[in-house]
């Protein structure tokens, strides 16, 4: 079928895909908007799963002063070239993130960044506290590891739910650009900063 041009124009403005893959995507769908957006943001994910792998030695620091001046945010997001760490979508992304550890305080990027320490420690509790209500050991340690998800997901910067859609997760966010830039993107390091907080 052919697709009216006013209709690719208005999917591009609102997923950031190029013309073609927004023609494509709506004879696809049959000039169903909707669900143009929802075929592309499919293949966007499984594009950026792709690029996971690829070198990401440019980027940039951003900082984030948010609530009168009593939280900071420090962020070094990397992604492939300059290029991109120069575009004004990346950046874009750069402040959600630091907004979003500004709101909910994450302690790491990534699980596999949390001290194995830390991992037992918050195990060995939340199977105790089961053990102690009467559950048996099987039961005790299910609970232990739906505590442990829970605890990632507090503490996780990619695991959080986005502060602006809680649908989605940082994780998943961070892929939709990708998915719009075309390069790897990886948070490297963060740190939060609130006034008289202590170490």
């Amino acid at each position: 079928m052919a697709v009216d041009a006013k209709l690719v124009k208005k999917l591009r403005e609102i997923t950031g895909a190029g013309m073609l893959d927004c023609k494509k995507a709506l004879e696809e769908t049959g000039g169903d908007i909707e669900a143009a957006v929802e075929l592309l943001r499919k293949k966007g994910i499984a594009k950026a799963a792709k690029k996971a792998g690829r070198e990401t030695k440019e980027g940039l620091i951003h900082s984030y002063i948010h609530a009168g001046g009593r939280i900071g945010v420090l962020l070094e997001l990397n992604c492939e070239t300059d290029f991109v760490a120069r575009n004004e979508l990346f950046k874009e992304l750069a402040n959600e993130l630091a907004m979003q550890i500004a709101a909910m305080r994450p302690k790491w990027v990534k699980r596999e960044d949390v001290p194995k320490e830390i991992i037992e420690k918050e195990g060995e509790i939340a199977r105790e506290a089961a053990l102690a209500e009467g559950k048996p050991e099987h039961i005790a340690e299910k609970i232990a590891e739906g505590k442990l998800e829970k605890f990632f997901k507090e503490v996780c910067l990619l695991e959080q739910p986005y502060i602006k859609d809680d649908k989605k997760t940082i994780e998943e966010l961070i892929k939709e650009y990708i998915a719009k830039l075309g390069e790897n993107i990886q948070i490297r390091r963060f740190c939060r900063y609130e006034l008289g907080e202590e170490e």
